[in-house]
């Protein structure tokens, strides 16, 4: 029961070979990088998109005790971009389709004697493949590498698979803790201990809150508890209380896995009139961010990622961010749940809807996407349509669907710049780009949607409208900034909006078709480098 992060001494090459899985490979022109990496560095601007296009290799070494034989060996990479086969030992374990989430392999099932074990990835980050967000030209840099962390968790025979953690408050107040704890074996001998601790990053909780509960038996592979725990602090914006949920799996009197969540409580809800939080209404500010950097693209480490959502916070006042158009980093995530700054986040694509395969390759992001976020307190809403995409009623049933099947207490919206779409979601989030420095600032949500009755929320506003260089003079920055505070303002005069994000929080690089010639969209309210 152990964690070993394998971010290190990882051997690079940009051209990927099948001699890469002959066990006497010759290595010895590959180069060695660390994790988070991008198969290229790009130049500031006036790049072409074709430098990251490539089907390049990464090869890893890993020593697996024989000791550690006999349970699970759980080899996780939480983003490669775009579409990864994982090889162990020469043997093809796993393909995934997407470089938005994470993906595992059991590595058990591969070993070969001796402790020395090989990893070999075949990464394809070009932007032909039949899987989202690809098969039209996407306004944005869609960059390469395995550039989130790669751990290998050591499991025993038997394990915890899932825990999924809601916390619902009942119409009398009563707080509810409820896990659905998934084993990867049901045997009928085993049960379940849990225990809640307020969560502090020194790890001691300042007032002691903490609630043991009492043994639970295990009858099936999927146990559902549920627990009352009223004296817990509310999670707010202003006061982002988390806290820690420990399960232990235990046989015969003995702890066999355990598996901690992080969550916080409180009830998010999108109304006709507006977004509440803990039934008071509030008015949503934000931005949209990408998870892109000069130079190296996607490829940075969590003191970054941790960063952005400061900057947003406590620099630019967002309680509000959306993570266009993917989902984005789990320390990013992590760090909105401990500073109090509310997320939509929603699968990946722009614009283009593909063919039947395409389309169940979407339809898997949705469920990655739920699966592996939905403990954070932080994420309000998950977008469950293509950003700006056409209507189709058909894929856009199953996206729905899914998402409420997986989580009963989170609601769903659908990026559109279309007026009076087809609304199959609880939201009807719309990029509105009307303000033009003269006008009025939004439309009116009569305009836009068509049912009155369900949530409406802007997802986009200014960006391409008025682009602002870092180098631009002060009246041109002045008035950038004046159009964002007009569409705020003009928000905050509805009553039955709940709110909006910005477009966008900081300047990125781009396909020809956009932005300003040189490659970069100088959409941000801030540049590049924050």
């Amino acid at each position: 029961m152990k964690r070993i992060y394998l971010n290190n001494d990882w051997l690079f090459t940009p051209e990927y070979t099948d001699k890469l899985l002959e066990e006497n490979a010759d290595l010895s022109e590959l180069t060695k990088v660390r994790i988070p990496h991008t198969v290229c560095e790009t130049p500031y601007n006036c790049f072409d998109e074709s430098v990251y296009q490539m089907v390049s290799g990464y090869v890893r070494f890993i020593d697996i005790d024989e000791a550690d034989r006999g349970g699970h060996l759980l080899l996780t990479f939480e983003g490669a971009a775009h579409k990864a086969t994982v090889y162990i030992n020469g043997r093809p374990a796993i393909t995934h389709h997407s470089g938005y989430t994470a993906f595992t392999v059991d590595m058990a099932d591969y070993l070969v004697s001796g402790s020395r074990q090989r990893i070999v990835v075949k990464l394809d980050s070009g932007e032909g493949l039949n899987q989202p967000p690809f098969g039209h030209v996407i306004d944005y840099m869609t960059y390469g590498g395995i550039y989130r962390d790669v751990y290998l968790d050591i499991k025993n025979k038997y394990y915890i698979e899932d825990a999924c953690v809601s916390t619902p408050l009942l119409p009398d107040g009563t707080k509810l803790l409820k896990a659905d704890i998934t084993v990867n074996e049901y045997l009928p001998d085993m049960y379940l201990r849990a225990r809640l601790d307020m969560w502090t990053e020194s790890g001691q909780a300042e007032d002691g809150q903490q609630w043991i509960f009492d043994d639970e038996a295990v009858h099936h592979r999927i146990s559902c508890l549920t627990w009352e725990v009223d004296d817990a602090y509310l999670w707010e914006p202003d006061s982002p209380v988390l806290y820690t949920l420990t399960i232990e799996l235990c046989l015969a009197g003995s702890v066999i896995d355990t598996k901690s969540v992080r969550t916080g409580f409180r009830e998010a809800v999108f109304e006709y009139d507006g977004f509440y939080l803990n039934g008071e209404k509030i008015r949503l500010r934000g931005l949209n961010r990408h998870q892109s950097w000069p130079y190296v693209g996607y490829a940075m480490p969590k003191g970054p990622q941790q960063l952005d959502a400061d900057i947003l916070k406590y620099e630019l006042g967002c309680n509000i961010v959306r993570t266009s158009h993917y989902p984005q980093s789990q320390h990013f995530i992590d760090r909105c749940d401990e500073i109090g700054l509310l997320v939509f986040t929603e699968i990946p694509g722009w614009q283009h809807i593909g063919d039947t395969v395409w389309k169940k390759i979407a339809v898997r992001n949705v469920r990655e996407m739920i699966m592996q976020y939905r403990n954070h307190p932080s994420i309000i809403l998950w977008g469950v349509r293509i950003n700006e995409s056409q209507d189709d009623d058909p894929f856009y049933h199953k996206t729905n669907m899914l998402a409420h099947e997986l989580d009963l207490y989170r609601q769903t919206g659908g990026v559109r710049y279309l007026e009076k779409s087809s609304l199959l979601e609880d939201v009807y989030t719309f990029n509105d780009f009307v303000h033009n420095g003269k006008n009025d600032g939004i439309k009116k949500k009569s305009k836009v949607t068509p049912d009155m009755d369900k949530a409406y929320f802007i997802s986009e506003y200014n960006g391409h409208m008025f682009p602002a260089k870092p180098w631009d003079d002060e009246p041109h920055l002045l008035q950038q900034a004046l159009r964002h505070a007009t569409v705020i303002n003009a928000i905050a005069a509805e009553d039955d909006i709940a709110g909006g994000t910005g477009w966008c929080m900081f300047d990125y690089n781009t396909h020809r078709q956009f932005g300003s010639g040189d490659r970069v969209c100088y959409h941000g309210v801030m540049d590049m480098y924050r």
